[in-house]
């Protein structure tokens, strides 16, 4: 794990097909962001896991959300992990919460049912209260009502 003056960031192996996952973690409003990007599925899924539970475990309610705009594939593993997280952060007065999906997550989680347990946020600078997504912009649009 490489630490950042932003967080940090894990990568899984690279399995040689170029879209190696990562995970990146920034404090960002009084949320923990979780930036995704490449394939996430059993073999690279621990990343993931890793940074979950160093949230979930630094101590109080945390909101965590998740970013989704770099993840290109998600399996079974990383909506399990998604979804166990969601429930040890209630447990503990938090929240995980979900932020540009991209077509393949979304299609998965609406098949599962997952879609009705999150909040799912159309971009990050929507989820933040702020609108800053930590490029230095904010929303061009509002932020769609939340389901």
């Amino acid at each position: 794990m490489a630490s950042t003056a932003a967080g940090s960031q894990e990568r899984a192996h690279d399995d040689g097909s170029g879209d190696q996952f990562a995970v990146e973690v920034r404090p960002m409003d009084g949320a923990v962001v979780l930036l995704l990007s490449g394939e996430l599925d059993h073999d690279t899924a621990e990343p993931l896991r890793a940074a979950l539970e160093a949230a979930l475990t630094a101590g109080g309610p945390v909101r965590l959300i998740v970013d989704c705009g770099g993840l290109s594939f998600c399996d079974s593993t990383g909506l399990n992990m998604l979804l166990r997280a969601r429930l040890a952060a209630e447990a503990a007065g938090g929240s995980v919460e979900l932020a540009a999906l991209g077509r393949q997550v979304a299609r998965m989680l609406r098949l599962t049912g997952a879609d009705g347990v999150f909040a799912i946020h159309r971009d990050l600078s929507a989820a933040l209260p702020s609108g800053d997504d930590g490029t230095g912009g904010g929303p061009d649009n509002p932020a769609r009502p939340e389901p």
